[in-house]
């Protein structure tokens, strides 16, 4: 059995719980009728936060989310002093959140049980085999102008044997000008796509002879050199870490699947109706 990618992702990525990560100091930072509120507790609820929180800078929220810890503390005491946990409806949601949290706490095993450095290393090498892997990086330099009668003017005086170089200390606007316009070795998703497309056509040692407009202004785009280079570890460190779990994860549930005694009422999911001869 294997597992599809989007399932795959729901298991590794969707909403796991998040588990306080132990720390040789965890001091307390608040306490309600003797309970304890440790900074771990408070780590967890911003790791909880939505995207847009988190982007805002973690002081500004310590306060905040410390007095939200206190307000949780205090429902849960009444909740346990009225006895809800022994409503059905609640025991069932309890068992729910119990069971969410023991999977995420296998799977979390599972992938680091999985990551050792040398199954990391051994699919990286795997990946330096395949010849898709390395990738095309391009040495460019480009005048960039405020206007495209300024590009082609440019254009004109390097068809007439003017040094690219010394135009682009010249004329170029952009930061790069002082360097002669040479943006070094880039790759092409680096560069807004108008530029890399035309840039990457190029052949080396040769410029755009119409100038090319991006939000930055104009270009006189010229393409130095062409190599090909192999991404470091470093570089792909968490595709790896990713197909690694997903491989885990496969696996395991491949095992698990194949020793449990598994039982299904096909007629909670019957088949579509079939398509009539000649419909869509």
């Amino acid at each position: 059995m294997r597992l599809s990618l989007p399932l795959l992702a729901t298991l590794l990525f969707a909403a796991p719980p998040v588990f306080a990560q132990e720390k040789a100091e965890d001091p307390v930072i608040a306490e309600v009728n003797g309970v304890a509120i440790r900074e771990s507790d408070l780590d967890a609820a911003y790791a909880e936060l939505p995207e847009q929180y988190r982007q805002l800078p973690k002081e500004a929220l310590l306060v905040p989310l410390r007095e939200r810890l206190i307000d949780d503390e205090l429902l849960r005491a009444e909740a346990e002093r009225r006895k809800l946990d022994q409503d059905e409806r609640v025991a069932r949601e309890i068992a729910r959140a119990r069971a969410r949290v023991m999977r995420a706490a296998l799977l979390e095993q599972v992938i680091e049980e999985a990551s050792t450095d040398e199954r990391l290393r051994a699919v990286y090498e795997e990946m330096k085999a395949q010849p898709d892997f390395a990738v095309e990086e391009a040495r460019i330099s480009h005048i960039l102008l405020d206007s495209e009668a300024d590009a082609r003017a440019v254009i004109e005086e390097l068809d007439a044997g003017a040094d690219f170089a010394a135009l682009a200390k010249e004329r170029s606007t952009g930061p790069s000008g002082p360097q002669g316009g040479d943006l070094g070795y880039l790759r092409k998703e680096a560069l807004v796509p108008e530029f890399a497309e035309v840039a990457f056509a190029l052949e080396p040692g040769t410029y755009t002879k119409d100038p090319v407009q991006t939000r930055f202004g104009w270009h006189v785009i010229r393409l130095e050199d062409k190599r090909r280079t192999v991404p470091s570890f470093e570089e792909v460190e968490n595709r790896i870490r990713e197909q690694v779990a997903r491989e885990a994860i496969t696996a395991y549930l491949d095992e698990a699947r194949a020793k449990a005694e598994i039982v299904r009422d096909e007629s909670f999911a019957p088949a579509p109706p079939a398509s009539e001869p000649g419909g869509n």
